[in-house]
């Protein structure tokens, strides 16, 4: 499976990590392949507790990309 995957800058420091298809799978790091790594056993971890509890896990398909290039004025 492939899932879309954020990161931003934290508040404080690092970064956040986030998987918006998966509801509350979030994971940190002190640097982006850091909160990558985080993210990628937490997506792990996310969808084996969904496999065990018999529930459905969440794809991607029919997602639509758009990108906006915005210029100030």
């Amino acid at each position: 499976m492939k899932y879309t995957i954020i990161i931003e800058k934290g508040r404080e420091s690092g970064y956040v990590a986030y998987a918006p298809a998966l509801k509350g799978c979030v994971s940190q790091g002190e640097t982006k392949a850091e909160a990558m790594g985080n993210i990628k056993e937490a997506i792990g971890a996310y969808v084996e507790a969904l496999l065990e509890d018999g529930l459905p896990i969440p794809t991607e398909i029919g997602k639509d990309i758009v990108e906006l290039e915005v210029t100030a004025r």
